[in-house]
């Protein structure tokens, strides 16, 4: 594989995509700050497949990332490959308003061949390449110059690598007939609606204060203050106002400015200052809380009762047997709260449709339905339909 010096040049990074569009996947990963600012400073892209790889410089003077975001969001010819993609996936449409597509991401196709939730990228490299990865330059600050050539041959490592181990991947999900489990999930990664700020559910992302409306519209007016005033200075959110505190002021707003000075998290500057006046305003003006946009009641003690309680435990435990047995990630298939949503009688679920019914709803139905039952086989717990047994012992006992 041929590694290219660090791109510091429009023509360069245009010359390299053009001879990444003409190959089927191309591997992405970022790096990036963002403890000090709103949005997240991207300091490097890597980019390559199993011919050649490059880092590239965003913070170059005078280069301009449009043949890269082109490749990324506008060919649907090549496969973007990422690990744990969700960070760099952001990071793009930040740039373009856009996501990459089509797009696969290593570390979900993991969960469809082991057992694996969240494997990181170095025990991928570990799994697939017997590769011990330099660790050393991870925590680095990747927004300095220059960068070092250790800092640059890290983040390469981390496309070079991917660009041998996804075909790996690709052959064990074509051989196993797993491939079509993952397009939900891959789907889910590139739609544009889980990157998108919208104001108006920034206070769905704060533990809500009970549910009256007077109280969550002030909720919501001040979330979405808040988002703006990070934005505009370009700094956490949680620099502007904590969540806690952003949650005690709707739950009780003060009544005049002076009295911000009392409020727990805010500085006695506050009382006086334009963002102190700027907050006033805005709970002056919040308007409760529509009908339709208020939370849902949370359920209360154990909607399952004792006995549904116990038949979600078996589900649970159902669920670690079959992972086992076809060395699949447990997440993959359900989570816990569809399994207790199953006990209780919902039987519209994702669970019990497509691939994941014939792969686990279904004995998780006749389960609950009392037509499959525990067993132990030579010291391993196994499942059993009831039915299937007693047509053996039918069959045995005639024979006898």
């Amino acid at each position: 594989m041929h590694i290219h010096p660090l791109i510091t040049k429009t023509q360069d990074l245009a010359d390299l995509c053009e001879r990444l569009a003409k190959h089927d996947f191309v591997c992405v990963d970022t790096e990036f700050m963002r403890e000090n600012t709103y949005y997240p400073l991207l300091c490097l892209i890597q980019i390559g497949n199993e011919e050649e790889a490059a880092a590239v410089d965003p913070l170059a003077d005078g280069i301009d990332l449009t043949p890269l975001l082109d490749l990324m969001c506008e060919n649907e010819e090549v496969l973007k490959i990422f690990h744990a993609g969700g960070q760099d996936v952001e990071i793009i449409y930040n740039l373009t308003g856009k996501t990459p597509h089509p797009i696969f991401d290593t570390q979900i196709a993991m969960m469809a061949i082991s057992q694996s939730e969240q494997i990181g990228y170095a025990n991928l490299v570990e799994s697939w390449l017997n590769k011990t990865i330099d660790k050393g330059a991870r925590f680095t600050d990747w927004s300095r110059r220059p960068l070092t050539e250790r800092q640059i041959e890290y983040a390469i490592g981390d496309v070079t690598y991917l660009a041998k181990i996804f075909p790996k991947i690709l052959k064990k999900l074509i051989k196993t007939d797993r491939g079509h489990w993952l397009n939900a999930e891959m789907e889910k990664l590139a739609d544009p609606s889980n990157y998108a700020n919208d104001l108006d559910v920034a206070w769905q992302r704060i533990r809500s204060p009970g549910r009256n409306p007077a109280v969550l519209g002030r909720l919501k007016a001040l979330a979405a203050w808040r988002e703006t005033e990070a934005q505009d200075k370009d700094i956490p959110r949680g620099r502007i106002i904590r969540d806690e505190t952003l949650a005690d002021l709707a739950s009780h707003p003060p009544k005049k400015q002076a009295d911000l000075a009392k409020v727990r998290g805010l500085s006695n500057a506050w009382k006086e200052n334009d963002i102190g006046r700027r907050l006033m305003k805005v709970l002056t003006n919040a308007e409760p809380m529509d009908k339709d946009e208020m939370p849902d009641k949370p359920k209360r003690g154990a909607p399952l009762g004792k006995e549904g309680a116990l038949v979600a435990d078996l589900l649970k435990l159902l669920l670690k047997i079959r992972s086992r047995e076809i060395d699949v990630a447990s997440r993959l298939l359900t989570r816990s709260d569809e399994l207790e949503a199953l006990a209780a009688g919902v039987r519209k679920l994702p669970v019990l449709e497509g691939w994941r019914f014939e792969v686990f709803g279904k004995d998780a139905l006749d389960l609950v339905e009392g037509k499959l039952a525990f067993a132990v086989e030579k010291g391993r717990l196994k499942m059993t339909h009831i039915d299937e047994a007693k047509a053996e012992e039918a069959e045995a006992a005639g024979a006898e």
